[in-house]
């Protein structure tokens, strides 16, 4: 069983000795070949799933909570874990179900404001003024910290970092703590070299892309239905230092790349992490990856965060028969 990330990695973390650790044995995730996947998009490269969908909590945020939306689900159970209270804020009507069932089981006092993400996470700042109060989120350094950890992991995996490394971006902590990560395993020998970091946006959420933060930001991709970043610059120096970039795809192709993720690869994602494959593919199709590269792209949750959107986006019916073996057969198409 995987000791959590802060005991894995503690000498490269702010911790000491007395430092208290909640854990959920977080981490460890899967980092999966996709050869089928490679050969459907085609590409002559070899490609790895990050699956951070198969956290405690079904996403990638649980490493950063540890130390302190996806946030909601992973909060109020490391919350649970250490007997603190957890006060989860959301937008009215813009929380996937699968996300907000974890938090309320959790105990979590869930509020609903009429707002979106961005209005939600203004007040939280001011809350996090407030002493009784601890903010972690993405503006929250430790969370940046304990996130960093999936680069170590992939490292420690592969023998070396890849070559390009693609991700959605959303409030962009995620691309600043892999940064973070390659970097300090680089200055440590760990590592020989650093990927191109590719991150990308929804065209409708896509503040990156426009040069400036946006209001009222939509898409179908709920984690990264955001338009003011909270890492704004360090996102912005992770794209531009790596030799990469950040850039948009729209839904119906964050939609394909999560149906061809769950065919090809056999990996069920939420939307918001098909948007790394979508990435990829409009790469391949620009001629942007090198023959032979490592590629390795994070699936930031699992899709069973929002799985009523999957059913509609699987565009298979199911059909109904009657009870015998001639019926099935017939259904089956033998």
């Amino acid at each position: 069983m995987t000791k959590g990330v802060i005991e894995t990695y503690r000498n490269f973390l702010p911790v000491g000795p007395s430092t208290e650790i909640i854990s959920l044995s977080e981490g460890n995730t899967p980092l999966i070949p996709a050869e089928r996947l490679v050969g459907k998009l085609g590409g002559n490269f070899e490609l790895f799933l990050k699956f951070e969908g198969l956290n405690p909590t079904g996403s990638f945020k649980d490493r950063g909570m540890c130390f302190t939306g996806n946030t909601s689900a992973a909060a109020a159970a490391y919350a649970a874990r250490a007997g603190i209270k957890c006060i989860v804020l959301i937008p009215e009507g813009k929380i996937a179900l699968g996300k907000l069932a974890q938090a309320l089981m959790h105990g979590a006092q869930t509020i609903s404001i009429k707002g979106n993400f961005d209005e939600a996470l203004e007040i939280v700042r001011k809350l996090g003024e407030i002493d009784d109060f601890e903010v972690v989120n993405s503006i929250n350094p430790f969370r940046i910290q304990g996130q960093k950890t999936a680069a170590f992991e992939i490292i420690d995996e592969l023998g070396d970092s890849p070559d390009f490394h693609f991700l959605p971006v959303g409030n962009a902590g995620n691309i600043t703590a892999y940064w973070m990560g390659y970097n300090e395993y680089k200055s440590n020998k760990k590592s020989s070299k650093l990927p191109k970091m590719m991150g990308w946006q929804a065209k409708g959420a896509a503040p990156f892309v426009l040069g400036k933060p946006i209001n009222n930001p939509e898409t179908v991709a709920s984690a990264i239905r955001i338009g003011h970043p909270a890492s704004w610059d360090s996102a912005i120096e992770a794209a531009s230092s790596s030799g990469g970039k950040i850039d948009s795809v729209s839904d119906e192709e964050i939609l394909d790349a999560q149906r061809l993720l769950a065919r090809y690869a056999g990996v069920f994602c939420e939307p918001a992490s098909a948007a790394s494959i979508a990435g990829l593919l409009k790469s391949v199709e620009n001629n942007q990856i090198p023959s032979g590269s490592i590629v390795v792209a994070t699936l930031t949750g699992h899709g069973l965060k929002d799985s009523d959107l999957a059913i509609k986006n699987s565009k298979i019916e199911t059909k109904l028969v009657d009870a015998n073996l001639e019926s099935v057969i017939s259904a089956i198409g033998l």
